[in-house]
């Protein structure tokens, strides 16, 4: 089973990821609410469809900046300030709701400060994880983190279509509010998380470009990332799921097709204490995105609806673990300094990759089918990581008993204590 000893042994870790779990949860109310509120006002799947467009630019702009306001200030403070804004956001949205003709344009309004702040936010909250758990502890909290994902990617989703359908737009923006109030209590009991240098007078953009320059000079921590874009770019065929299940005549199973990869994921977690027994970090990276090619090639070709959903579990299960482990190799290996502005690079590629992936799959299957799209992605990926693995010696190579970042790191983390 999982190890949980970060939530045993870390009150500061117990409470920030038991406010993310909250948060989480409850932020599903709105992401769900605002599409659907958009296409009850509208009518038209293009308006619905630009939300995309609306957050993604600011999700990578204030991403990066977010990143080096991680490595200058407080982490907490920067976490506590960017939440309650974020629960600002959702009162406005709640307020806009209870107007007689409630209005179009503060939904997308909301929708860009909201992904503008999440941008800012992330790398703190992601960059004071190292402070607050002992080194050996790193692999098992990126585990209980990828967990806390899988939870609320599975469990918000359908509190809030049964919330949405039951009571409407206005309760499930009044119960978003309602957890930023109880994440707020929890995150302000944090102790103070300072940047160990304290803050910086250079320019941001020499610090973000500081943060890729080292990012660059690292090849396991550059392989990390590319083998992060395989996957999300080459295949991720969350785009072609409304039309995977027209094929399969099956309209029933959509709801399958977009909950087996986060299924696939929470069993993963679940039964993933194993995981801090593992020291080649950037092997199992490697090995992971294989594995999540050849399941979403093996998903285009076969024909059940049941085997579709079994393949794409195998995916979302092959995703998880690669993600524990990339998350390891950055918190293990990435002094203090600089992790905020590697969280923004890493918020970018993350933010990136779904939204190239969707406009990939979209294109190819226009032009030469649904199945073709997806086999072919697949494919590229399980290309693409053997290329990496043969590019990259350094990533095959990483094992954190011996790689020196992680022994500076750990020296480092040992000071602090």
């Amino acid at each position: 089973m999982i190890d949980t000893a970060p939530l045993r042994d870390s009150r500061d870790f117990r409470l920030v990821w038991t406010s993310g779990v909250v948060t989480l949860i409850g932020s599903m109310f709105t992401m769900l609410a605002l599409p659907l509120q958009i296409a009850h006002t509208t009518g038209s799947p293009w308006a619905v469809g630009l939300i995309g467009a609306v957050e993604l630019v600011p999700m990578v702009v204030f991403g990066l900046y977010g990143g080096v306001l991680a490595d200058r200030f407080d982490r907490r403070v920067m976490a506590l300030a960017t939440e309650l804004a974020l629960g600002v956001l959702s009162l406005a949205l709640l307020a806009n709701t209870l107007l007689d003709a409630p209005l179009l344009w503060p939904l997308y309004a909301a929708a860009g400060c909201a992904a503008a702040l999440q941008g800012l936010q992330q790398p703190s909250l992601e960059a004071m994880v190292p402070r607050l758990v002992p080194h050996e502890q790193l692999t098992a909290a990126g585990a209980l983190t990828s967990l806390r994902w899988s939870v609320g990617g599975v469990v918000g989703p359908a509190l809030a279509g049964l919330v949405v359908t039951a009571f409407g737009f206005t309760a499930a923006y009044a119960l978003d509010v309602a957890t930023f109030v109880v994440s707020l209590l929890l995150l302000w009991r944090l102790r103070p998380v300072p940047t160990t240098e304290g803050a910086a007078s250079a320019p941001a953009l020499r610090e973000i470009a500081e943060g890729v320059a080292y990012a660059w000079s690292r090849p396991d921590l550059l392989g990390t990332y590319l083998a992060d874009m395989a996957a999300t770019v080459l295949a991720l065929p969350t785009a072609l799921f409304p039309f995977l299940a027209s094929e399969l005549d099956a309209p029933w199973a959509l709801g399958l097709l977009y909950a087996a990869s986060g299924a696939g994921a929470l069993v993963a977690a679940a039964t993933g204490g194993w995981t801090g027994q593992v020291h080649h970090h950037g092997r199992m990276v490697l090995v992971a995105g294989a594995a999540v090619g050849a399941a979403t090639a093996g998903a285009a070709v076969v024909g059940g609806v049941w085997a579709v959903v079994v393949l794409l579990a195998v995916a979302g299960a092959a995703g998880w673990v690669g993600d524990v482990y990339r998350t390891t190799m950055w918190n293990a290996s990435v002094p203090d300094r600089l992790r905020g502005r590697l969280a923004g690079v890493e918020l970018l590629i993350g933010a990136a990759g779904p939204a190239v992936g969707d406009l990939r799959a979209g294109g190819t299957a226009a032009r030469f089918g649904l199945r073709a799209a997806m086999w072919t992605g697949g494919l590229a990926c399980l290309g693409s990581v053997t290329v990496l693995t043969a590019a990259l010696p350094a990533l095959w190579r990483y094992d954190d008993r011996t790689d020196p970042h992680v022994a500076a790191v750990r020296a480092e983390s040992r000071e602090a204590e």
